[in-house]
């Protein structure tokens, strides 16, 4: 290598490979900040991506978990919605007279063990008799020209109708009074 020259500045004397030096460090410094600045956004990234992928995982938690109890409630109203017809024909064998009495008290005991086991799973039964007709709650069966009652109000029911946790699970068959023409 050779020698280097001494020159003249106002800082004082330099040398002529200075001037390499400096620019070899201002390059030198500016890859490391290139190269910090791009490892600071990787890292911004990869904690947007982690912050994402912590937002899925819980959003699919909550998810599965609510899918899991509607599956749960639904097959609870199959359950429910299969004992109905039993629940039906218990109320119609106790509305028939028997003459045997202590066996009348039980079929009505173990109907109200039924009644009161559906009760406590969520079963309410929908009140019908002389209120007002609401096609949301009520299937009209027959309609009665009638000046005895008010206009679309139900006046007999045929089958009761139920609500099932907040939810319709079957509509009332009723016989609804309309007025009459003349």
């Amino acid at each position: 290598m050779e020698p280097t020259k001494p020159t003249a500045t106002e800082d004082g004397p330099r040398m002529e490979g200075d001037s390499v030096q400096t620019s070899d460090a201002a390059s030198a410094l500016e890859a490391v900040v290139a190269e910090r600045d791009q490892l600071l956004s990787e890292r911004a990234d990869l904690q947007d991506r982690l912050l994402r992928r912590q937002a899925e995982f819980d959003n699919f938690r909550k998810r599965a978990e609510r899918e899991r109890a509607d599956v749960l409630e639904y097959a609870a109203t199959e359950t429910v919605r299969t004992l109905l017809p039993i629940a039906d024909d218990f109320e119609r064998a106790l509305k028939v007279e028997s003459a045997d009495k202590e066996y009348a008290r039980g079929m009505d005991l173990i109907y109200q063990r039924l009644a009161d086991a559906l009760t406590k799973l969520g079963l309410e039964p929908i009140a019908s008799q002389g209120k007002p007709f609401d096609p949301n709650v009520h299937h009209a069966i027959e309609m009665v020209e009638t000046d005895d009652f008010p206009d679309h109000t139900v006046i007999g029911e045929f089958q009761r109708g139920y609500n099932f946790r907040g939810r319709l699970l079957r509509p009332a068959m009723v016989k609804v009074a309309v007025k009459k023409t003349s």
